[in-house]
């Protein structure tokens, strides 16, 4: 019985720390929600999630790091949609599609609107919005949550590269990190000119629109930047 309750202890303690890690971030995706983007306080924090301070930084060194967390978790809807893709089409092997083919149907397959539109909420009071945020060449009212969502997309290219590396175990890794780390920054050009062009709604007109630029983007990289001409070039 001593040993039974023993072992119990570090068994809550676990379980204390995971409810106030997802409390803590919960409590951050709705401040996010609530000011329409990442400027809320460790203090704010703590009290939307009835923690400590010391709890939160217990689980987290920075309000960065809990960001990136929820923006991380926001997108893992992405990889889990690719994952599960991939996994549908391992029985078409051998002699099915190429890996790049496979893993561009499972991105086509993926609603990459949903949390794209979610992530337009949360920054809609930022002057132009996602948009705004994600252009290069605008220093935009906040640049440190253009650099905090690129981390977040960053990472979830390397992640998707395990993915594929796991269904295509033989595939040369450098190729495959090329060719995610590809495929996903070009799906950050298609949300900034998608957001920019549909106001980063989700309606049947701009699901459209989003497939349409995907497809683009998936063509450019299967065929090669080398095949690209201007206007003036062409005529």
């Amino acid at each position: 019985m001593a040993e039974r309750q023993r072992s119990s202890v570090p068994d809550r303690r676990e379980a204390l720390k995971a409810r106030h890690r997802r409390a803590i971030i919960d409590a951050a995706a709705e401040l996010m929600t609530q000011i329409g983007g990442t400027d809320f306080t460790v203090d704010q924090l703590a009290a939307r999630a009835d923690v400590s301070r010391r709890t939160v930084f217990n689980h987290f060194t920075s309000v960065d790091d809990i960001t990136v967390e929820v923006f991380r978790e926001m997108l893992g809807t992405v990889l889990s949609n690719v994952d599960a893709n991939l996994s549908a089409s391992d029985s078409e092997r051998p002699g099915g599609p190429a890996m790049f083919d496979r893993v561009a149907a499972a991105l086509r397959a993926t609603d990459l609107v949903t949390p794209i539109t979610e992530l337009t909420r949360i920054f809609q009071s930022e002057g132009g919005g996602l948009a705004r945020i994600l252009n290069p060449r605008d220093k935009g009212p906040n640049p440190r949550q253009a650099v905090l969502l690129e981390r977040a997309l960053t990472e979830l290219g390397t992640r998707i590269a395990a993915t594929t590396m796991r269904h295509h175990p033989s595939a040369d890794p450098l190729e495959v990190e090329l060719m995610c780390g590809a495929l996903v920054g070009g799906s950050l050009v298609v949300v900034r000119h998608w957001a920019r062009v549909t106001g980063g709604v989700d309606t049947p007109e701009s699901r459209r629109v989003w497939d349409e630029l995907l497809d683009r983007m998936i063509t450019v990289n299967r065929d090669g930047f080398g095949a690209l001409s201007s206007a003036a070039d062409a005529s």
